[in-house]
């Protein structure tokens, strides 16, 4: 039970590593998955991160921890639990954030990591359906499509927000997201196109690759040396050890990923001893940073238009979708919950935009209930570089135990002042003349929300995830940096984390597409050391 490597983890970064990393014919590759095959009906229609949400078959059903800057309220925290990890269960949006994002990144000493470093594999990943340009790729494993439904009010929220100073452009993905756009997906003819269509289903016949479901790992094996502690290899829950010759890559995600180096004894010294662990490496970062999108969903009930709602309502409308997509792959069920997207600043001293809207035909109290009976549009609104930080934490020894997810969300002041601008400016869109025909009707936080207080108030009750954690093994050289700008942990040798929880600020916008980079740059980095 030895391979050259052991990735733990089968999500979006975890089938990218498995089919580059066995590219190399003379090394094995290992790739572990807590959870099971993507085999389930809900996954490959798009419309079914409404099944696969909050769904144990699918989904680890995390909850954070009653936060303050939520009213006190726990919501839910989903985080893909099945080959292609969130890949299988999410948006889809295609979204690489912007220049400032990764040049932000570099200015902290993170050298091949700014925009015009990381553009380049960004292309070479992707297979855009409009061809080739400075900008775009194709022929990668990547595919990006546009959108396969139309809804009129939609296009009437591009012209309002054009009123109000967010031009429409073409699309995102182009240095400066700044303006009003439909989202291009992850998708290939109305199928969802996940992490492990991409990359793990063509490459899953190599002898050098094999891939494990239902395989839970309880702790990295590390071992002494003379130059400070190795990774050896990994132990499963019921005991089981695999040993790795070259290294051991951590690719469980910003909650996963942290959970196994605590549980390994790689992390807060005074947090593993607390639960009787016992401290292979005092890494005081681990589990530390850990941000996220809050969007905040307000809903305006419309008039003199059709949206999912309705037809979702209505008997004839659900045949009507069904039988669409059925016939042709297009209509409501290739959905992502967001169509329509707008990025702008909360004010002109931002150097980049620094709010990005998700634009639905659609409305419900939140995740998981049934759409309003009423015809309504959310318009959501997020904080893009938010400055709010949490947490991660195991909570005892047991990796069968979800750890401690604590988000602080709105716990500066920056960030109200944020979200209170975001709410003020929705309802400038809202009140623009491109709209006036379906006669909004500002049903949440509500028209008697008005002061700053009230609104804030209002952004306390509306918030909600948009499932983006980041930042809990952050990339970086100070004291509280857990990996080094290849992406090794650290003081352990033969140990590396490749995932989202490596970023040391979010990026503007979803999170997959930076997670693909980050693969494609850390199976570099990998392969570059094992030859050098």
């Amino acid at each position: 039970m030895t391979h050259d490597y052991v990735i733990v983890g089968a999500g979006t970064a975890g089938c990218v590593l498995a089919n580059r990393l066995s590219a190399e014919p003379d090394a094995s590759v290992l790739l572990l998955e807590a959870g099971g095959r993507d085999d389930y009906f809900w996954i490959d229609i798009p419309v079914g991160y409404l099944y696969t949400i909050g769904n144990p078959r699918t989904d680890w059903c995390y909850r954070i921890e009653p936060d303050p800057g939520l009213n006190g309220r726990t919501i839910l925290y989903a985080r893909g639990r099945v080959l292609g990890g969130c890949s299988s269960i999410n948006a889809m949006i295609y979204m690489r954030g912007q220049r400032s994002d990764y040049d932000h990144w570099a200015s902290l000493g993170n050298r091949g990591w700014g925009w015009d470093d990381v553009l380049p594999v960004f292309m070479r990943s992707e297979d855009y359906q409009h061809g080739a340009d400075e900008c775009h790729g194709v022929g990668g494993e990547m595919r990006v499509e546009e959108r396969r439904v139309s809804w009129e009010i939609l296009d009437a929220w591009r012209d309002a927000a054009e009123e109000c100073g967010i031009p429409k452009i073409a699309e995102f993905n182009r240095d400066d997201n700044f303006g009003n756009a439909y989202f291009q997906m992850n998708q290939r003819a109305g199928r969802r196109w996940s992490g492990t269509k991409a990359y793990l289903r063509p490459v899953e016949h190599r002898p050098n690759l094999t891939v494990r479901t239902g395989a839970q790992v309880r702790r990295i094996a590390v071992e002494p040396g003379d130059a400070g502690p190795r990774a050896t290899g990994v132990e499963l829950l019921g005991g089981e050890r695999l040993e790795a010759r070259r290294e051991v890559i951590l690719a469980a995600g910003a909650i996963g990923s942290p959970q196994i180096l605590q549980l390994s004894g790689i992390g807060p010294g005074a947090l593993l001893q607390a639960h009787g662990i016992d401290v292979v490496h005092d890494l005081a970062g681990v589990g530390e940073n850990l941000h996220d999108h809050l969007q905040i969903r307000t809903i305006y009930k419309v008039e003199n238009t059709v949206t999912l709602n309705l037809r979702v309502n209505s008997l004839f409308g659900k045949a009507a979708m069904g039988l669409e997509y059925l016939l042709f792959k297009t209509g409501p069920l290739t959905m992502p919950p967001s169509q329509l997207g707008a990025f702008a600043r909360s004010d002109p001293s931002r150097a980049s935009a620094n709010m990005e809207w998700h634009v639905q035909p659609l409305s419900l109290d939140k995740f998981g209930d049934p759409l309003h009976r009423f015809n309504a549009i959310t318009p959501s609104v997020a904080n893009l570089q938010p400055t709010s930080r949490g947490h991660v934490r195991i909570k005892n020894p047991d990796p069968r135990q979800a750890p401690a997810i604590t988000l602080n969300y709105l716990s500066t002041d920056e960030d109200l002042g944020v979200a209170v601008a975001g709410l003020r400016f929705t309802r400038r869109i809202m009140a623009a003349k491109a709209l006036a025909r379906f006669e909004p009707e500002e049903w949440k936080p509500g028209l008697d929300v008005e002061s700053d207080e009230a609104l804030a108030a209002a952004a306390r009750d509306l918030g909600t995830t948009i499932f983006h954690p980041v930042g809990t093994c952050r990339m970086g050289s100070d004291p509280l940096a857990v990996v080094d700008d290849r992406l090794a942990v650290h003081g352990v040798a033969g140990l590396r984390v490749i995932d989202a929880s490596v970023m040391p600020r979010i990026t503007s916008g979803n999170t997959n597409a930076p997670t693909v980079m980050i693969a494609e740059k850390g199976a570099e980095f990998v392969l570059q050391d094992a030859t050098g």
